[in-house]
């Protein structure tokens, strides 16, 4: 909806009309003059309401082209990502899931130092596109030992790699949260890998999450040069 504000020359056709016709006696205004008036100052509001129109009109089509680039670099950054180091995403409605390949020793919740450079990607797009998301690490056992162990080993390795996001990179720990899914089989990559051996090392792993609740990618900021 267009909203305008009524100019000085429009306000003093207003007043003049007003003046006249109050006169009286003294002073009349023939029709003629009336409509001429009235349609001068409606002219005047039609072409302030279209360019007001144009104006907005213009903003939105500058927001809408600024987030269909902020989506296509988002994209072609989540496949650079794949490509390098394997990762496999999925894009749902609200959420970004990485299964990223930060996987853990048998009964270990240790983040080794090869997994830092792709936790280091994942916290750049994360804090590039979506800075005020919340970034979920879901933790993962095989099906060795018990549950309610497997749950407390995969909230320490969700701990782990939440803390070296919280600590080691720009996204914070206000944006970082841990939760475990310990042996949960309906997640197993695995189902018949356990135990000591490398056959369940696939299912001893994280999962990052980039909750950002349907919310578009943040828009480019001036000293990004976008």
């Amino acid at each position: 909806m267009s909203t305008f504000k009524l100019n000085s020359k429009g306000l003093g056709i207003v007043a003049a009309l007003a003046v006249a016709g109050s006169a009286g006696a003294c002073k009349t205004v023939s029709p003629e003059d009336m409509d001429a008036s009235l349609a001068s100052l409606r002219a005047e509001m039609q072409q302030e309401m279209a360019a007001a129109d144009t104006r907005v009109a213009s903003n939105l089509d500058g927001r809408f082209n600024g987030i269909e680039r902020r989506m296509a670099a988002l994209e072609s950054e989540l496949q650079q990502m794949e490509r390098d180091f394997e990762v496999s995403i999925a894009r749902l409605e609200d959420e970004l899931r990485f299964n990223v390949p930060v996987y853990f020793g048998f009964d270990d919740a240790t983040v080794e130092q090869d997994d830092e450079a792709v936790l280091n990607r994942f916290a750049s797009v994360a804090q590039k596109y979506y800075p005020d998301a919340i970034i979920t690490v879901e933790g993962f056992t095989d099906p060795s030992g018990n549950e309610a162990y497997n749950l407390g080993l995969g909230e320490r390795r969700a701990k782990a790699v939440a803390e070296y996001l919280a600590l080691s990179t720009e996204v914070g720990s206000a944006r970082v949260r841990a939760v475990s899914y310990g042996e949960d089989t309906r997640r197993l990559v695995m189902p018949d890998g356990w135990g000591p051996s490398t056959a369940g090392w696939e299912n001893r792993r994280v999962v990052l999450v980039i909750d950002h609740d349907g919310v578009a990618p943040a828009m480019a900021t001036v000293s990004e040069g976008e």
